[in-house]
């Protein structure tokens, strides 16, 4: 069966931005083509100045970000989350997709997702790996897939690192947008009670469950939902997450306080710094407070309590 490559097409200057959300899509990888340096790069690499005329030939104005799907996953569930991610980031683009015949990417990509220590307490390790030292951290095995979240991505890493920072024992968490439910999981590993994770996609949901699974969580300590935000979702929760972009995260922040109790926290990431003042001003119209923000590579993370 053959793999899928999805290009898109964006201007130049939005490579990066294109870039980091493409990543998201997939855990192992993708392939950027960005000529605006092209000559300075070649000669610091190579120390040439001969170039191929085709290349020199290449729109500089334009840029391009390849991924690739197995066969085993949809993939217009990666084209829908990635026009959907596109088009709230105000990202203007074209996207193209075509099967991909290379019986080795399959395994190859594999080769570079190893285990990864998340904070001081956590490590991450992907199922097929068995020879590792935990190191006394707590281990989350997760199969990448399609469904978001393998730890590696920034907003991911943020999210994590803070939860470690704000989860107690006992504490119930909601986790909207939960993807992989990797965030849930890790949240019962520091010492949750019981996890609530909700995703609007049905691969996500499917997913998560057997993500928990595999790390021995199953209802009712651990809850996955398929619904929009919290409209499935019932009672008051100690922490809330959201790892989403920052237009649902604005919708959302009117809703949260409905979820959390008033001494818990809301947990935001998946936040371009260009959009911080808007969150920002979300927060303050809906009653929160601030009480921390972290940042990791333009990624923001934002930690908010209900004003007193």
């Amino acid at each position: 069966m053959d793999w899928t490559e999805i290009k898109i097409e964006v201007d130049a200057e939005n490579i990066d931005r294109c870039a980091d959300i493409a990543s998201m899509a997939v855990p192992y990888g993708i392939y950027i083509e960005d000529y605006r340096t092209l000559e300075e790069e070649t000669w610091e690499i190579a120390n040439i100045d001969i170039i191929d005329e085709d290349l020199l030939n290449k729109d500089r104005s334009k840029g391009y970000v390849h991924i690739y799907i197995s066969p085993e996953e949809n993939y217009m569930e990666a084209v829908s989350f990635l026009r959907e991610r596109y088009e709230s980031e105000n990202i203007p683009h074209r996207i193209e997709y075509k099967p991909c015949k290379n019986e080795d990417w399959e395994n190859n990509w594999k080769e570079y997702f190893k285990p990864m220590k998340i904070g001081e307490k956590l490590l991450i390790r992907p199922l097929w790996i068995d020879d590792y030292d935990p190191e006394g951290r707590a281990v989350l095995s997760i199969e990448p897939g399609l469904a978001f979240g393998s730890g590696g991505h920034n907003t991911t890493r943020l999210c994590l690192e803070t939860l470690e920072k704000y989860v107690k024992q006992g504490d119930r968490v909601l986790d909207c947008g939960c993807g992989s439910g990797i965030l849930s999981i890790a949240s019962l590993l520091m010492g949750a009670e019981s996890t609530v994770g909700v995703d609007i996609d049905k691969l996500a949901v499917k997913t998560a469950k057997e993500n928990g699974k595999v790390n021995g969580f199953s209802e009712p300590q651990y809850t996955i939902l398929n619904g929009n935000l919290a409209d499935k979702v019932t009672g008051n929760f100690d922490v809330v997450v959201a790892n989403i972009v920052a237009d649902i995260i604005i919708l959302f922040s009117s809703q949260v306080g409905e979820f959390l109790k008033d001494d818990g926290v809301f947990i935001t990431s998946g936040i371009i710094e260009p959009r911080e003042e808007e969150v920002t001003a979300a927060f303050e119209k809906n009653g929160f407070e601030i009480i921390n923000r972290f940042e990791d590579g333009g990624w923001l993370c934002f930690v908010c309590k209900k004003k007193s």
